[in-house]
């Protein structure tokens, strides 16, 4: 039965809950991992365990130049923020890149391109914008224009990809809505930038790559046409 039908937007959006598992199998897979790792870090470890795992898999240049894969991999099993905290920024953060950028631009994306290329754009997006910004952060370092103490910095979660997914998603608003959808997502991160010198931080840096990665993903041919069965089934 098409609940849309019935109940208008409330029912499409019914639909849509109830066909999300077709859709986007995989992104659905992936929100439980993330979650799963929020609790498990949040009350399966002790404060001073969850700081030491965090810390391994942060992807700060000590330890892009130790360990890069598990870092780079590593740190996007779990996501920066709040689920509870509903009237703080952070929570604001997580609605932006947990609630939109992955639970639905990425299953978006999944759907429109299948898995292999939604996987793609995610962790592409994730990982060239992070190795990008460790570029920045070295110049930046040699120049002073950040402290020291960044080589070491707390850096992991879900924000860069979102971030990526959240600028190529563009494609799947009507026309009047992308331009300023464009505007969000390069001016969410500035919201809360620190500036260093000529530079803000690092993590503004790393998000306004992202986005330029996905809004230049939107030139490439092959991103601008649905593959043929999620054309049909859509």
């Amino acid at each position: 039965m098409n609940l849309s039908s019935l109940w208008g937007p409330l029912g499409g959006a019914l639909d849509a809950v109830r066909g999300y598992p077709r859709r986007a199998p995989l992104t659905l897979a992936y929100v439980g991992v993330l979650l799963l790792g929020h609790a498990w870090l949040g009350y399966g470890l002790s404060a001073d365990r969850a700081a030491a795992v965090l810390g391994h898999l942060s992807t700060n240049l000590d330890n892009l130049q130790d360990h890069p894969l598990s870092a780079l991999l590593g740190s996007v099993l779990f996501f920066d923020g709040t689920l509870t905290d509903v009237a703080s920024t952070d929570f604001v953060g997580t609605f932006i890149t947990l609630g939109l950028g992955v639970c639905c631009f990425l299953a978006w994306a999944e759907n429109r391109w299948g898995k292999p290329r939604a996987v793609a754009v995610y962790l592409g997006g994730h990982v060239v914008a992070t190795l990008l910004t460790a570029v920045v952060i070295a110049v930046a370092l040699r120049r002073g224009w950040y402290p020291v103490e960044v080589r070491q910095a707390l850096d992991y979660g879900v924000s860069y990809g979102a971030q990526t997914v959240l600028a190529i998603g563009t494609l799947a608003l009507p026309r009047r809505g992308r331009l300023p959808w464009a505007l969000f997502v390069l001016a969410w991160p500035l919201g809360g930038a620190e500036w260093n010198g000529p530079l803000p931080d690092f993590t503004t840096i790393g998000h306004l790559t992202a986005a330029a990665l996905g809004f230049g993903l939107l030139a490439v041919p092959v991103f601008r046409r649905q593959r043929v069965r999620a054309a049909l089934t859509a």
